[in-house]
């Protein structure tokens, strides 16, 4: 059982997802840093608001507390734009993926460039041109 468990903890793709974990969690504390620190303080110079989290609207006893999510969906747009910069810049950097497969003319399958005939379709199929 132990060597099993060990199997399971030194396997590599566990590996990977955990130090993507941390890195996630690491690049998260960054973000929330970047909204507190740079982001909300310029809304504050332009709007006079430096902190969303104490707005809210007081419903009897209770109360609702939208400024705290206001917060919240900045620091998730600003993560979203970031990672989406993030991912450009990588297809950037790795280039073009060599292509593997083409579509079927018949019925829009993908298939690899070397068949002869579709595989969903049974269509028969013209060299890939290369």
């Amino acid at each position: 059982m132990l060597k099993e468990f060990k199997a399971f903890i030194t396997r590599g793709n566990l590996v990977e997802i955990a130090v993507g974990l941390v890195l996630a969690l690491a690049f998260a504390a960054v973000v929330a840093s970047f909204v507190a620190d740079i982001v909300t303080p310029i809304i504050a110079a332009i709007f006079g608001q430096p902190d969303f989290s104490s707005l809210k609207i007081d419903i009897g006893e209770s109360a609702i507390a939208y400024g705290k999510f206001l917060n919240a969906v900045l620091t998730f747009v600003i993560v979203a734009f970031v990672m989406f910069l993030v991912v450009k810049a990588y297809n950037r950097v790795s280039g073009p993926k060599d292509v593997a497969t083409r579509p079927c003319p018949y019925c829009k399958t993908d298939v690899a460039l070397d068949a002869t005939r579709c595989p969903n379709c049974t269509s028969q199929l013209e060299p890939a041109a290369v």
